[in-house]
Parts: structure tokens; C-alpha cells; sequence
């Protein structure tokens, strides 16, 4: 290990940002970067020692080793961590695009679904239990296995602890329906105190269990109940149907309607655990007609 590696490693130690499993991916990732930096040639005694030129020789190098833009924007989360620890927060910009990367948010189809009761039969119930919860509020995975309802529940929201969540932002997703407060309701009756999660397991084997469960079961796609979520609170704050399943595109619009979708765009950027505008087009369909068919 070299001088920058453990000089990284005691920062992640040190610095308890996000969720166990995001914490242990940062420094899996950084432990890596250091590894890299040394390959390119940089011999930074400590972290403290970032510069520009750096991450900017890192994204070339990644650039040539033809890395998806995804993943590049990845690691470049994690350089952005470690600058801000160590105080120099604009040191990586936040436009990705001022590092010649382009925006990775495409809309890939609708993906947007429901599991079907049949196949949410054959899970036991702490399991068909987080399944509900992705699609009743749009939770991530993880999030769904680890949210404790005797804290989170507020009422009117259910209020997210970032030791929960993905890159440790917490955040506050509504409560509208009779069926999310039935759901909640559930929750209380089954885990009390606790989570989902059954006492004596870890997160690590419950999840794993509950992956192997839900493959056996046909359900292959966890991730489309966020789609579901963001579609259903589109059409309950806008009155009408996502572009992603027919609804109408900004290029009919007149300027205030765009803004006013735009608004509800972001408001379910946040619910989901987003903050940006852009993000939403991956679930609820591009907002504008692609280039070259306007």
C-alpha cells in the first residue's frame, strides 16, 4: 500500500458519509484511484496533495482504457468526496461536461411496472414486504431492506436516515394514499423497532437471500418499481401521463406548462433520492423529441 492509499484509507475510516455498503465501495474505489495515480507517474505523499491536473490526467486515462461514461462519472463522485474532505471542494468541477464527459441520463424504454401478485405470493413476507415498499415510495433496494418504519414514519412523510440510503443523503418522500399508510401499518406490526431485516441476519445475507428468492420466483427486476413510483406520481401531480407512457413532450407545450412539469419533475427527482432535473428523463421518458425529429 502505498504512502496515498493509507493516507485514503484513513480518511474512509475516519469519515462515516453514507450507508456501510456505499462507505465500503468509496474505499474500495479510492484505494483503486491511488493505485492508479501511482501507475500514471504521481507520487502524492498524502491526500491533502490532490490537484487539478490529477483528476484531470485520471479522466484520461480512464478515457483510454474506454471506460463507459457511467462509470467514469462513478469514480469521479469519489474524487469529488475526497476533495471535499480534504477542502477543496471545486477542485473537480460539478459540470462533468467542463471534463469532456458526456450525460450518461437516456431513456431506454418503459420500465416502468408492478409485480404481479402471483409472483409476490411465492416470497415470505419480509420480502414481499420490501418489494411493496419500492413500489409505494420508491425506494431503492437496500433502502427498502433497511428502513426502520417505528423511526421513519412522520406521519404524513416517511422521513429516509442516510445510513440508509444511497450516498448517505437522507431525504423525506410523501405520504398521499390510503394504500402507503396500510402498507406502513404493515410494517409496524412486523418489525416493530427494527427493519426488515430478521434479527440475528445481517444486511449482507438478507440481501442475498432475498436475491435468490426473487429470481426463483421469475422476478427479474427489482429496479422497475422506482420507474412504477416516479410514473404514478407524475400522473397524480400533473394530471396526465409521463412522455414514457404517451404523455405529452415540452415540444407541444406552451412555456408555462413546461415549467410546471418541470417543477413536478424535480419535486420527484428528490422523493426518488435525486437532485437534479435531468435525471428524471431515465424514468419518466425525455421531455423533448430527440434530435433530428423535431
Amino acid at each position: 500500500m502505498n504512502d496515498l492509499a493509507f493516507s485514503l484509507r484513513t480518511m474512509c475510516t475516519h469519515n462515516v458519509d453514507g450507508s456501510h455498503m456505499t462507505r465500503a465501495q468509496r474505499a474500495r474505489g479510492l484505494n483503486m484511484i491511488a493505485g492508479e495515480l501511482q501507475t500514471l507517474g504521481f507520487r502524492l505523499p498524502t491526500a491533502q496533495s490532490l490537484k487539478p491536473k490529477h483528476v484531470q490526467r485520471l479522466v484520461e486515462h480512464w478515457r483510454e482504457e474506454k471506460l463507459s461514461n457511467a462509470t467514469i462519472k462513478n469514480r469521479l463522485g469519489w474524487v469529488r468526496w475526497w476533495a471535499m474532505k480534504v477542502h477543496k471542494p471545486g477542485l473537480v468541477p460539478r459540470d462533468n461536461a467542463a471534463l469532456g464527459i458526456g450525460d450518461r441520463i437516456t431513456f431506454k424504454g418503459i420500465r416502468a411496472a408492478a409485480t404481479d401478485a402471483e409472483a409476490m405470493a411465492a416470497l415470505p413476507e419480509r420480502m414481499q414486504l420490501a418489494l411493496r415498499l419500492q413500489m409505494a415510495f420508491g425506494l431503492r433496494f437496500e433502502e427498502s431492506l433497511k428502513l426502520r418504519v417505528a423511526v421513519a414514519d412522520h406521519g404524513d412523510q416517511l422521513a429516509l436516515q442516510a445510513s440508509w440510503t444511497k450516498g448517505g443523503r437522507a431525504r423525506l418522500v410523501p405520504i398521499v394514499h390510503d394504500r402507503q399508510r396500510g402498507l406502513l401499518e404493515e410494517l409496524h406490526g412486523v418489525c416493530g423497532d427494527g427493519s426488515l431485516i430478521p434479527t440475528g441476519t445481517t444486511y449482507i445475507a438478507f440481501r442475498r437471500q432475498m436475491e435468490r428468492a426473487i429470481l426463483k420466483a421469475g422476478i427479474t427486476n427489482v429496479h422497475k418499481h422506482r420507474h412504477w413510483y416516479a410514473c404514478w406520481r407524475y400522473r397524480t401531480l400533473a394530471g396526465v401521463k409521463a412522455p414514457a407512457e404517451g404523455g405529452p413532450l415540452h415540444d407541444d407545450l406552451d412555456a408555462v406548462e413546461r415549467a410546471r412539469l418541470d417543477a413536478i419533475r424535480l419535486e420527484i427527482s428528490g422523493e426518488l433520492g435525486h437532485s437534479r432535473l435531468d435525471v428524471t428523463d431515465a424514468y419518466l421518458g425525455g421531455r423533448w423529441r430527440p434530435k433530428g425529429t423535431r
